[in-house]
Formats: C-alpha cells, sequence, structure tokens
C-alpha cells in the first residue's frame, strides 16, 4: 500500500490524486485525523485509517509491513517533534519498507526549520529506509490573496532584495509522487525548489504586468512587518515565525536552485508568471 498521512491538507490530496491517477485506489491509503474529511476519498475505494499524532495508540494499525508511506509534516508548529516520533515509531514496529518525510530545505537556519531537523534526526535513528523530501516554499504562499494583493497595490515583506526559488504545491506533490512509485530513493536527500529565484520586488512588478494595475514593492523592518501582520489579524506567534522566514530569505537560504525538483517531476517546474497568471484568473 501506498501510504499518506495528512492526506486532506492542501499538499495531502495533491499527492492522493497524483497516486490515483498512477495506481488502483485499493492500493492506496491515507491516515487522517477526520474520517469526514477523507469520506470523499473513501467512496472512490481509497483506505481510510484514523489517526491521531497525539494519540500514539491510534498509530498501531495505521501500517502494515510493506507499506511506503510519506510522512506529511504535521501544521502544529511547535508539537510536530513528539507528532512526528509518534508516526516514525508506528512505521518502525510495522516495517514499512519506505518512508518518505517533507522537510525543510537543509540551508535554513530560520526557525521554523528546527522541528524538521529534529526529525531528520529521528528518521536517521529509527534505521527506517528513508528518503528525505526537503520542500523549498510554495508559490502559493505568495499568491493565495493575490487579487487583495492587486487591489491594495502593495506587496510588503521584511526581505529586501532576497531571492526564494518557489514551486507551486503541484510540483511538490508530483515529486512525491514519483518517490513513492519509484526506486532507487532510499537514502536519498532532495533539496526541492522551483528553477528559478525571484525576489519580492520582481513579484510586484509580475502582479502589475499581469493585472494591468499598479503594485509596488515595500520593504519594511523587521519590527514593522511584525506589526502589519498582526494588525491584519495574524497571531503574534505566527507572525514572528513569518518575519524570522522573511530574515532567512534575506541571508539567501531559499535561493537555492539545484534542479532536484525538475529531475524528480521529469519537467520543469511552473514559473512564477505562470502562477501568477492563474492565481489572478481564479
Amino acid at each position: 500500500m501506498y501510504v499518506v498521512t495528512g492526506a486532506t491538507g492542501q499538499l495531502g490530496r495533491l499527492v492522493v490524486e497524483g497516486l490515483l491517477a498512477a495506481v488502483p485506489a485499493g492500493e492506496v491509503a491515507v491516515a487522517v485525523r477526520s474520517a469526514e474529511k477523507a469520506a470523499d476519498l473513501a467512496a472512490r475505494g481509497v483506505a481510510v485509517r484514523v489517526v491521531d499524532y497525539d494519540e500514539p495508540g491510534t498509530l498501531a494499525d495505521a501500517f502494515a509491513a510493506g507499506d511506503r508511506v510519506l510522512l506529511i509534516s504535521g501544521s502544529e508548529v511547535g508539537r510536530r517533534i513528539p507528532q512526528h516520533r509518534a508516526v516514525i515509531d508506528a512505521a518502525k514496529a510495522a516495517g514499512v519498507a519506505l518512508l518518505a518525510y517533507t522537510s525543510a530545505p537543509g540551508a535554513a537556519t530560520f526557525r521554523l526549520a528546527d522541528e524538521h531537523r529534529a526529525t531528520e534526526e529521528l528518521i536517521a535513528e529509527s534505521g527506517l529506509p528513508s528518503v528525505l523530501l526537503r520542500n523549498g516554499w510554495y508559490t502559493e504562499n505568495y499568491l493565495g490573496d493575490a487579487a487583495g494583493t492587486v487591489a491594495r497595490g502593495v506587496v510588503l515583506g521584511s526581505a529586501g532584495e532576497g531571492r526564494v526559488a518557489t514551486a507551486p504545491r503541484k510540483d511538490y506533490a508530483d515529486a512525491a509522487v514519483a518517490v513513492l512509485l519509484g526506486e532507487g530513493h532510499e537514502g536519498r536527500v532532495y533539496e526541492l525548489s522551483g528553477d528559478t529565484a525571484w525576489s519580492l520586488p520582481e513579484l510586484a512588478a509580475e502582479l502589475a504586468a499581469v493585472s494591468g494595475e499598479p503594485v509596488a514593492h515595500r520593504d519594511v523592518t523587521p519590527a514593522e512587518h511584525r506589526g502589519v501582520l498582526v494588525g491584519a489579524g495574524l497571531p503574534e506567534g505566527f507572525a514572528e515565525v513569518l518575519v524570522d522566514v522573511d530574515a532567512g530569505i534575506a541571508r539567501g537560504e531559499l535561493a537555492g536552485t539545484p534542479g532536484d525538483l525538475a529531475r524528480l517531476i521529469g519537467r520543469p517546474t511552473v514559473p512564477l508568471a505562470e502562477s501568477v497568471r492563474a492565481a489572478l484568473k481564479a
């Protein structure tokens, strides 16, 4: 079986769709907290295994010997190390054939990457056959409210001229599918990113070019950035995480373009301009 954890999330659903396009539904399973959210997958023949990362006992039947598992990193920052440990322990006890993990870029020193590094250490200590998918940033992180950004006329951040090599979630999902279905990936570490790095000024220019409206880049201090995010309704802790990531971008930690992602998916990654056009059309 091919088992995807966190399968009802944005990345997870794309991975499941990729698997279903390649193998019978009877060979795909999802490990999720809510059976209701996965009801549509169950109706298509996917096995739904209800688990709770905070209750290790619920993971006892999540995996079986020979399964190829994708552990999509949890969304609860600050709680992910024990949650991931529970999944890794259950996978080891079951004797899975492969554990793939969606980690963070190896160059990242911002705090959001800390739990990923700790999880990589847990996987190494487990002795499981594994592969690390060090996912870079998703283009959607910047285009989730593309129309709103154009309406406001400002791309705001504290990354300065720092560059970030993004790709859409589907590109990263396709890479995960390629690893789960393929051979020869055990023990590999893939640094996944878009083919081309771009800066926030370039994002503003692209939004302006596609929309025909003026969009400017406004670089602010980290303190100002934090204040804007909190003022927009983000929790202070999450705002601090985003500001810290921008500091990492300013240091060049998300600018790498080694080409691993394009090689895994067998095509170029989707460029920023195409993503901007799609986001504004939507």
